[in-house]
């Protein structure tokens, strides 16, 4: 590990400032910047400790209907608010899906939102890599690349974004709040990570010192707490990134669709809204044939980036499961196994607050 400055800022505006110096980086829960930094990926000159900037660590209700969601409230102290597990379930079971306990412990929301890829050849220095050296090409093309994008890939990139709560997040409409060196701006989460194109393999919007300080859900994304569900296909039980992974939220008239949210992850450089398949489903009665077809719209566009075709037809099934299960109801006790997409995992939903075992 190289050395480096430690800075540890009083305030949001001290360190913007501080953080737009070429070479620094962003403290908080640390459980992905300082594993990148004992493996050599990142290489700082400046690390800028956020952790205890007041005021960040908040969740909000805010007038309007909506919540406001603080950069360093931790994962798991945000999926264990009653009120937010029984306003927003799904985003709940996205974050207890993810990594361990004692991660979730210390991660933050802010933290988990920019997450960097998993994938193998940008942790590995002595690969090919453009995310982490721009122009040096991508040995991932040509290489172990069964668990790389479907969607939104280029030759610049094939890598996919790691997060589980962030899936919810692009269905739901959540937008995040920034505080650079010119001021405030809401970016929608949508916008936020980048796909590659033709010529770069850029991450995310971000400019230099930009600092995500929070992030809000509207009003109208409660409407859909009573059928709504995060599944997640892992190649182990736990302790896993997704292979595919989709988020289902219905608001329902009787057996009838009112309105449909819905969102991929594991398939492309960012978190995948399916606007097409959720049009679909307006208007349409809740059955098997109509949620087929909304997977089909959703994964249109889908293509294999290598070895990895399967997950095409992965992410299909795991989205009808997913609109399944939300069609089926929210559950009233928080699934053994959040988001597994196994039916013996799942328990029925009465209605009536949603409670986090």
């Amino acid at each position: 590990m190289n050395r480096f400055d430690f800075i540890r800022p009083a305030s949001l505006a001290e360190a913007v400032t501080a953080a737009a110096v070429p070479g620094s980086v962003y403290l908080a829960g640390g459980t992905n910047l300082l594993d990148l930094m004992k493996i050599g990926v990142t290489r700082p000159e400046r690390v800028i400790d956020i952790s205890r900037l007041p005021g960040l660590d908040r969740i909000e209700w805010l007038p309007d209907g909506g919540v406001r969601i603080g950069a360093l409230v931790r994962n798991a102290d945000l999926a264990y608010d009653t009120r937010f597990a029984t306003t927003y379930p799904a985003i709940a079971e996205a974050l207890l899906s993810g990594a361990s306990a004692q991660l979730r412990n210390a991660a933050t929301v802010g933290g988990n939102l920019l997450q960097r890829t998993r994938c193998a050849y940008f942790q590995d220095t002595a690969s090919a890599c453009n995310r982490r050296e721009p122009g040096s090409g991508c040995d991932a093309l040509h290489g172990e690349n069964r668990l790389h994008a479907v969607l939104g890939w280029t030759e610049q990139c094939i890598a996919t974004h790691p997060s589980d709560f962030c899936v919810p997040l692009a269905a739901l409409g959540a937008v995040v709040e920034i505080q650079g060196v010119e001021g405030r701006k809401d970016i929608p989460i949508e916008n936020l990570h980048s796909l590659p194109d033709a010529t770069s393999a850029r991450e995310s919007a971000l400019l230099p010192g930009d600092l995500i300080s929070g992030l809000r859900l509207p009003p109208e994304a409660a409407a859909f707490s009573e059928n709504a569900r995060y599944v997640k296909l892992r190649e182990r039980a736990s302790y896993a990134f997704a292979v595919v992974s989709a988020a289902a939220m219905l608001d329902m008239d009787g057996d009838t669709i009112r309105a449909a949210r819905l969102a991929l992850g594991a398939v492309a450089a960012k978190p995948w809204r399916a606007h097409a398949a959720e049009a679909a489903l307006v208007g349409q009665r809740a059955t098997r044939e109509a949620f087929e077809k909304a997977a089909t719209a959703a994964l249109a566009d889908a293509r294999p980036s290598g070895d990895n075709a399967f997950k095409i037809t992965l992410a299909n099934r795991i989205l009808v499961r997913a609109l399944t299960l939300a069609h089926e109801g929210t559950p009233k006790v928080m699934p053994a196994l959040p988001a597994s997409p196994f039916p013996e995992q799942h328990i029925p939903a009465p209605k009536g607050d949603l409670h986090v075992a």
